[in-house]
């Protein structure tokens, strides 16, 4: 008589080098979308959160997106070269805000149908039920791996 519940199997190999696979391939799709309107990923992302968030300081967009202010800054660049956001003065005289330009809009939304174009081409290459249940994965495991609030720490700002 076998066992009804048999051990569970262990995961073999490694899940970073799996995950960092994974998205390699997962930007290489939306990246090769992306650059036929001129734009990265990470550009398509900046204009989404400037468009959502701004006015908004540097330092407050890079917290944000969860990236340091050099790699912020080193991102803005090309954007702002291009007309896409301006850097403006704030409230003081040492503080900076981001925000978008109407060619900024403008390009933003040509992105954002090329985003849903690699968006529902991953959906048919994995499949939906795919690719809903790897985002319910990917938001469990995230919510598993959120650090713990410091003692004392409320959240409040």
């Amino acid at each position: 008589m076998q066992d009804a519940d048999p051990a569970p199997t262990q995961p073999q190999g490694c899940t970073n080098f799996k995950l960092r696979q994974l998205m390699r391939r997962v930007s290489q799709h939306y990246d090769a979308e992306m650059a036929r309107c001129g734009l990265k990923t990470t550009q398509y992302s900046l204009l989404s959160h400037v468009l959502k968030l701004g006015p908004i300081r540097p330092g407050d967009l890079a917290a944000a997106m969860t990236m340091d202010a050099s790699t912020l800054t080193r991102n803005l660049r090309p954007l702002v070269d291009a007309g896409w956001v301006a850097l403006e003065a704030g409230p003081d005289a040492r503080s900076r805000l981001v925000h978008i330009t109407d060619a900024g809009r403008a390009k933003r939304a040509e992105a954002q149908r090329r985003w849903k174009v690699a968006q529902l081409s991953l959906n048919d290459t994995l499949g939906v039920e795919r690719v809903a249940a790897l985002h319910a994965l990917l938001d469990d495991a995230l919510a598993l791996l959120d650090p713990a609030p410091e003692p004392g720490d409320d959240g409040a700002q």
